[in-house]
């Protein structure tokens, strides 16, 4: 039960810090950066919803609403992110990675430095882009000097990254949870009541079908059954371990299996690769309009149009397989198993356990890799329909796709680390009762 959690001393602590380090995260998100006159920047947002409608949109769900309002956290924690998955995936590549990856603490301190090095550089590239495309409006900006501004957004935004990069590992050591992820859940979460008040008075205007409306939201019932199988999903391998003797005593065989997750790699490959599809437009902002073939290129892969959603797609499946293959090591699995004395039933251990390990991790990655690229472009794909285009892309982006994948996928881990808490003291959980239902039966 939930009062439970606030009748054990440190887990109650946990929360509560937790809850106040989100508390200030949405404060920092209605911070808005020095040089900017609010009212100017929110004339040119609505000025820019035609064109760029989708791009603010989508960018300003990792944000949490900040990039609209161009605040202190205007990049959120996604530079953090994006600089936490290259560095990953450099590490298969890099042999003096890979070797700090093996040296335990140490190493893992090394990495986490050079991926702070790497979210300060991405901070500046992108905090760059943007002020070039924020100076545009000549009476959004306050101040003469067009440098000096830019100087200004690099260093105020970059510090509220690198604040919430903090903040969010605060947050993992003593709140509850993957801290980063739920930063980016209270972010998303934080939008959901204005964006349906806004909605709902769309639809009393008479501006919006109500069926349309109805409907969307049966849509949005079903994405999120969807994203829940999909999210606690496994495919068990069985797996037998012959008997062996352990001193005087005789252990028998023993039967256990090995989950496999219909969707290995979570939201990382989504993330990533908006991340990436998202680079022609912040080299477009930066370059301004002296490059019209830049332009071009960078308005074809907007969210909405049809280049973009199959470049999205093909991205977030390739991002997918890779990850995958670096998470994931058949080999190595089929080696321990060896060296344990266990087995897959119907499967030689060795070279025959691991072509099989392969293939059903490739059949599942497949599947997986499929079902996110489909969650991916879900809103753009709404948004091509007539019935739903009267409906603003900030809502669709925000209850629909990935951040829906994003909300379930986090709440669904906190819920599992503050039930394992309160079992571990002998409390009841949110799962108890229904545990001790199947067993009865």
């Amino acid at each position: 039960m939930i009062a439970n959690i606030f009748r054990i001393p440190d887990l109650r602590k946990r929360v509560f810090f937790t809850i106040g380090c989100l508390a200030v995260y949405r404060i920092g998100v209605h911070v808005t950066t020095p040089g900017i006159d609010p009212q100017a920047l929110s004339a040119l947002m609505q000025a820019q919803a035609g064109t760029l409608g989708g791009v603010i949109s989508f960018l300003d769900l990792f944000a949490g609403g900040a990039f609209a309002k161009f605040t202190i956290f205007a990049l959120g924690i996604m530079p953090y992110i994006s600089s936490t998955i290259i560095v990953q995936l450099l590490t298969s590549v890099i042999p003096h990675l890979e070797q700090l990856s093996k040296e335990g603490e140490m190493g893992r301190k090394k990495i986490q430095q050079y991926m702070r090095y790497g979210t300060i550089l991405i901070c500046v590239v992108q905090s760059s882009a943007i002020s070039r495309w924020i100076g545009k409006g000549a009476e959004v900006v306050t101040f003469d000097n067009s440098f000096f501004f830019t100087f200004i957004v690099v260093v105020t935004v970059t510090t509220g990254t690198m604040f919430l990069m903090w903040l969010g590992e605060q947050i993992t050591e003593r709140g509850i949870g993957n801290g980063i992820s739920l930063l980016i859940f209270a972010g998303i979460a934080a939008r959901i009541p204005s964006e349906f008040v806004k909605i709902v008075d769309t639809v009393t205007a008479g501006q919006l079908n109500p069926v349309a409306f109805l409907l969307l939201l049966i849509i949005f019932a079903a994405v999120i059954f969807f994203v829940v199988y999909e999210q606690e999903g496994q495919r068990r391998i069985p797996v037998q371990f012959a008997r062996k003797v352990v001193g005087r005593k005789v252990y028998g065989t023993q039967s256990t299996y090995i989950p496999f997750k219909i969707n290995p790699t979570g939201v990382i490959p989504i993330i990533f690769a908006s991340a990436l599809v998202m680079i022609p437009n912040q080299i477009a902002s930066m370059m301004g309009d002296s490059f019209p073939f830049v332009a071009r290129i960078a308005s074809a892969l907007s969210p909405g149009h049809i280049p973009y959603l199959f470049v999205y797609g093909t991205l977030v499946i390739a991002f997918a397989y890779f990850y995958t293959a670096i998470q994931f090591n058949p080999v190595e699995i089929a080696d321990n198993l060896k060296k344990q004395g266990g087995y897959i039933p119907g499967y030689r251990p060795g070279t025959h356990t691991q072509e099989y390990l392969q293939k059903v991790l490739t059949r599942l990655t497949l599947s997986g890799a499929l079902f996110l690229a489909l969650i991916a472009i879900f809103p753009d794909i709404l948004m091509k329909m007539k019935m739903f285009s009267d409906i603003s892309p900030g809502f669709i982006y925000l209850m629909g796709g990935t951040s829906l994948l994003i909300l379930v996928a986090v709440d669904l881990d906190t819920m599992k680390q503050i039930e394992s808490q309160l079992i571990m003291r002998e409390y009841d959980g949110f799962l108890s009762k229904k545990r001790r239902k199947r067993s009865i039966r």
